[in-house]
């Protein structure tokens, strides 16, 4: 059955990131599976023919490793963890290439860790990178660099979930497709015969997250929660987010035709520029300030700059120009934005009015202790 709305979401989507996760690429016992691996990138292939752009993001790097090295249980310790990992992206990009080329295309290993898009100009050369390497018609497969990325390696978060609607971000992609173990996002536990498949989100609210029901496993890092924070990230930028089935034969040429297939979460509001991408969804904050009920309305409702006289707190050591969360009363995360003055500074003025800074500080350079044109709103 197709849909007229995820057939407008499939027709606008020229360029396509998907992500794949540990449990759709192995088999039970944790080795991988090749043949899904094939079935794959042949999908792939397919939509490749049609004149759109593919971007992979793909897990299984630990399972393939444990596969090669002949292991049953997963590493517990960052060094062996780190070389299971290095052992199996060699295998897991050596399998995509013979997939790619029986189809007459190439693959590409990029290997990022959080620094590369946190940094501005790292952010930028990745994306060129990407870029060119789709102009060349090669599938970019995009992993976390885990043998040396630690924090990114050994915790829940910080997952390919995230690193996914990132690259989604990073290059405007109108589509991304995260495709898991599970159907989609499920009413409560999809294990239950009352659960109902959840066909389209609207808004990520805490309704949708209450939903969230997920269980351990021995490989993948992920799960729901994870799936649902990175459509938050790819939505609040603009683009539109599937999660389904990696299991499901044809799962990503059905998508395309705008079948009713997984759960559809739709973008919020308009696209949003590549910098303000940058400053509300990649780069790392080094502090927070928070403000005033009155300050969270005008920057979240009226789309204006932060002063000093709305802010009641500052946390954390930031200097000017770094990039600090701005957060309300109550804790939660508002907008993102470069402050113009450094973490002391705010200190000293906060809670004035901008004509008193110079009193205070002795010089007031900047009305606007973070400028509109350097914040990017994040949350309602």
């Amino acid at each position: 059955m197709t849909d007229l709305l995820r057939q407008e979401v499939a027709t606008a989507a020229d360029t396509i990131v998907v992500k794949v996760g540990t449990r759709v690429l192995t088999h039970e016992d944790g080795t991988l599976n090749e043949s899904r691996i094939a079935r794959l990138g042949e999908e792939i292939c397919q939509i490749m023919d049609t004149g759109r752009h593919v971007v992979l993001v793909s897990s299984g790097a630990v399972g393939a490793g444990m596969s090669q090295l002949g292991l049953t249980q997963r590493p517990q310790d960052v060094a062996r963890l780190q070389a299971v990992a290095a052992v199996g992206q060699a295998r897991l990009i050596e399998v995509y290439d013979q997939t790619f080329r029986k189809h007459g295309r190439t693959a590409a290993q990029v290997l990022l860790t959080a620094d590369d898009v946190d940094d501005r100009t790292r952010y930028l050369n990745v994306r060129n990178t990407i870029l060119a390497l789709l102009d060349f018609q090669a599938v970019p497969i995009i992993n976390e660099n885990d043998t040396v990325a630690v924090d990114e390696l050994m915790a829940t978060f910080g997952d390919n979930d995230r690193l996914a609607a990132l690259v989604t971000s990073l290059l405007r992609a109108p589509l991304l497709v995260i495709l898991s173990d599970v159907d989609g996002l499920y009413s409560g536990d999809p294990t239950q015969g009352d659960a109902q498949l959840i066909s389209t989100v609207k808004q990520l609210d805490d309704t949708v997250y209450s939903y969230v029901r997920d269980r351990r496993s021995g490989l993948g890092k992920g799960g729901m929660l994870s799936k649902l924070n990175a459509a938050r990230i790819a939505t609040m930028a603009g683009e539109n987010v599937i999660i389904a089935s990696g299991r499901r034969t044809g799962v990503l040429e059905q998508i395309l035709r705008g079948e009713v297939v997984g759960t559809l979460v739709l973008a919020q509001g308009k696209s949003i520029s590549p910098r303000k991408r940058w400053i509300g969804f990649s780069a790392q904050s080094c502090g927070t300030i928070v403000v005033d009920a009155g300050a969270r309305r005008a920057v979240v409702e009226q789309g204006r700059s932060l002063l000093a006289a709305g802010i009641v707190d500052v946390r954390g050591t930031f200097r000017k120009g770094d990039l600090v969360t701005l957060s309300d009363q109550q804790g939660c995360e508002i907008a993102r934005g470069l402050s113009n003055y450094h973490a002391e500074d705010v200190q000293r003025i906060k809670g004035l009015r901008s004509d008193r800074i110079a009193q205070v500080l002795g010089h007031r350079p900047y009305d606007e202790v973070i400028h509109r044109d350097n914040m990017t709103v994040v949350g309602n």
